[in-house]
């Protein structure tokens, strides 16, 4: 087996836990089948990680990192902050489009740390990671555009965490493209307001590929 530094082996173990939740369900994922999908001996497992909950923590830090890297390549800026924001917003829904199971494990994370003594302050960093994403983004692009918002950057950040969460797990259950879209459209417009810009009309209509995400 080929040496690789142990973060880019790290890395390879959460990838391959990734598919392995997205597959099995998070109870039934073990070192084992981790291993077995990666390729790799369970010593180099155990090299890597020093328990499920480090494991855990990395695959939900790497899930959200999947998306939003996506969103930050089309956070730029355009004619209106409105058309910016909803450019954001569609690359995360492409991403919410194409990767449904990987999106559905995020929920199943959340359960699963809840209902196991000493797991929950995962889910607390699962959210949190959310809420502290939203807030870099939000921060990075007010640099760039120069807009003032009416809310406190915090607010806005749980505020879009929140909508985002609540819609993707609505979408993942009715898989309803034109009501999720409509519901992005309005949340685009209603951010470019919150920044005191006068903003279009929702869209009507279906779009091509499906919902997005900021």
């Amino acid at each position: 087996m080929p040496r690789m530094p142990s973060a880019e082996r790290r890395r390879q173990l959460t990838e391959a836990a990734i598919r392995v939740m997205a597959r099995d369900g998070v109870a039934a994922t073990t070192t084992r089948s981790v291993c077995a999908e990666a390729g790799v001996s369970l010593s180099v497992f155990h090299y890597c990680f020093d328990s499920k909950q480090a494991l855990l923590e990395s695959v939900i830090t790497a899930i959200t990192e999947h998306s939003v890297t996506l969103v930050r390549e089309a956070l730029q800026p355009k004619a209106t902050l409105q058309e910016t924001v909803r450019a954001g917003f569609q690359a995360y829904w492409d991403h919410v489009a194409a990767h449904p199971g990987e999106h559905l494990l995020t929920y199943e994370l959340t359960q699963y740390a809840l209902r196991h003594p000493g797991f929950a302050h995962l889910a607390r960093r699962q959210y949190a990671l959310y809420s502290d994403t939203y807030t870099e983004l939000i921060e990075q692009l007010g640099a760039r555009m120069g807009f003032v918002l009416r809310v406190p950057v915090p607010v806005l950040a749980r505020y879009l965490a929140a909508m985002t969460d609540g819609l993707t797990l609505q979408h993942l259950v009715l898989r309803d493209d034109a009501a999720a879209t409509a519901v992005l459209d309005a949340v685009a417009a209603h951010v470019a307001a919150l920044a005191g810009e006068e903003t279009a009309p929702a869209r009507s209509g279906p779009v091509s590929s499906g919902p997005a995400g900021w």
